[in-house]
C-alpha cells in the first residue's frame, strides 16, 4: 500500500495552542511580519484530520518545541507533553509526538521527561530549538540529549539557519552539526529549515555524514534556494 505524505514538522495549531504562540510578544510578532495574522487560526482535532486528509497527508509530527527568550532568559513557547498524547490517543497513526528541551531546567530532569514521553507515550523524536538559550549545537549541554535520543533509538531534529525570531543566528549555523555527527554516528540528525542562509553548509553536512538529513519545512517551494533543489534533484536523493 502506498505511504501517503508525511508531515514532518508541525506545531500543535489548536485553540489552546495557538493562544500560548500569540501570548509570548516575541512569536506573536511574526504573525504580522509574516502577513500570517489571518491565516493562523485554531481548528479542532477534528478540523486538523479534515485538513489532513483533504491534502492526503497521512500522519504529521507535532513538536513540543520549549522555546525560550534571549533577552528574557526563560521560556516564552512551551506545548505540554499531554495535551499531544491526547491527539495521539484519539487519531492512533495521525499525530505523532517529538519531545522539547528546556536547556534551562535541570538536564537530568529533562531527559527523564523525555525517555517518559517516548516510552509510555509513543513519542518517536526530539526537537530542539536553541537560539534562545545562547548556546550552538555543539554546545555541551546538548549531548546528554544526543546521548539519550541515539540510546532510545529515535531521531533529533533541530532548526538550522537563521532565526526569525530576535535571537543570534549563529546558535544555529548547521556546520555545528559535523562534531554532532562525529561525535554520535548512530544518531539520525535533521537539520529544519534548509540552513539558509548558509544552505551550502547544511547541504555539506547532509552529504558527508549518513547519520543526517535536511527538511525543507517553513519554505514554500518558489522560495527555494537554487543549490537546495539542486542538492534535492542530485546528490541529496536516497
Amino acid at each position: 500500500m502506498a505511504v501517503k505524505a508525511i508531515d514532518w514538522m508541525n506545531y500543535l495549531n489548536t485553540e489552546k495552542g495557538i493562544a500560548r504562540f500569540k501570548g509570548a510578544e516575541e512569536l506573536a510578532r511574526l504573525l504580522v511580519w509574516w502577513g500570517m495574522e489571518a491565516r493562523y487560526q485554531p481548528r479542532t482535532p477534528e478540523e486538523l484530520v479534515a485538513e489532513m486528509d483533504e491534502a492526503g497527508v497521512e500522519a504529521t509530527v507535532i513538536c513540543c518545541v520549549k522555546m525560550a527568550s534571549y533577552k528574557q532568559h526563560k521560556v516564552i513557547w512551551e506545548t505540554p507533553y499531554e495535551e499531544v498524547v491526547e491527539l495521539m490517543e484519539k487519531y492512533p497513526g495521525r499525530f505523532i509526538g517529538f519531545a522539547g528541551v528546556n536547556f534551562f531546567a535541570n538536564i537530568t530532569d529533562e531527559l527523564r521527561d523525555i525517555e517518559t514521553a517516548v516510552k509510555k507515550y509513543g513519542f518517536k523524536g526530539v526537537y530542539l530549538h536553541t537560539y534562545g538559550y545562547g548556546i550552538p549545537l555543539n554546545h555541551r549541554l546538548c549531548y546528554p540529549v544526543y546521548a539519550k535520543c541515539e540510546e532510545l533509538g529515535i531521531p533529533v531534529s533541530m532548526q538550522v539557519g537563521h532565526s526569525a525570531e530576535r535571537m543570534p543566528n549563529e546558535m544555529g549555523r548547521p556546520m555545528h552539526l559535523d562534531d554532532v555527527a562525529l561525535d554520535f554516528p548512530g544518531l539520525s540528525i535533521v537539520g529544519s529549515h534548509t540552513g539558509w542562509p548558509w544552505c551550502e553548509e547544511m547541504i555539506a553536512i547532509a552529504w558527508k555524514h549518513e547519520n543526517v538529513y535536511m527538511d525543507i519545512s517553513a519554505h514554500q517551494p518558489q522560495y527555494l534556494e537554487p543549490n537546495v533543489v539542486q542538492f534535492l534533484k542530485t546528490r541529496g536523493r536516497t
